[in-house]
C-alpha cells in the first residue's frame, strides 16, 4: 500500500505511503481554500478596485490550484503541488510587501480586517505546501 521508496541524499530509502500523501495533499487543498476564502470575503466585505479584483483572481487561483491537487496524477500533480506552494509563498510576500514598503501604491496595516489570520493561515499553508511538494518530487524521483 506504499508508493515507491524515495532515494534521500544520504542514500537511505524513506517509504511515502499512499495514505501520508493523500492527508498532504488534503492539508494542501484546504490551506488553498482558506487562503482563497480569505481574499473573497475581504471582497465581499468592502474590498474593492485594483485590490479587490486582484483578491478575486486569488480565489480563483486559490480553487483552480485545489481541485488540481485533489485530481491530478503523476507529473502533473507534482507540478500542480510546486505552482500552488509559489502561489501561497507569492501571496504571502505581496502582503509583507504592502505591510512594510507598499505594493502598487497599496499599504496594508496590521489591524486591517483578517490581516494577522492571513499571515498565519498563509505561513502555516506555505510549510504544508513545502512538505507535500518535497513527499511529492521525492516519491516521483524513486527507482
Amino acid at each position: 500500500m506504499s508508493l515507491r521508496p524515495a532515494v534521500t541524499s544520504s542514500g537511505l530509502g524513506v517509504d511515502v505511503g499512499h495514505r501520508a500523501l493523500t492527508v498532504w495533499r488534503a492539508l494542501s487543498a484546504i490551506v488553498l481554500l482558506a487562503m482563497g476564502g480569505i481574499h473573497l470575503y475581504l471582497v465581499f466585505h468592502g474590498v474593492g478596485g485594483l485590490l479587490g479584483k486582484l483578491f478575486v483572481l486569488n480565489a480563483v487561483g486559490a480553487l483552480v490550484l485545489t481541485i488540481a491537487i485533489m485530481v491530478l496524477r503523476g507529473q502533473l500533480l507534482s507540478l500542480a503541488t510546486v505552482l500552488s506552494l509559489l502561489f501561497m509563498v507569492g501571496t504571502l510576500l505581496a502582503l509583507v510587501l504592502a505591510l512594510t514598503v507598499g505594493l502598487f501604491g497599496i499599504h496594508e496595516v496590521w489591524s486591517f480586517t483578517l490581516v494577522p489570520t492571513t499571515v498565519v493561515v498563509e505561513s502555516i499553508g506555505t510549510v504544508i505546501l513545502a512538505v507535500t511538494a518535497a513527499l511529492m518530487l521525492r516519491s516521483r524521483r524513486a527507482p
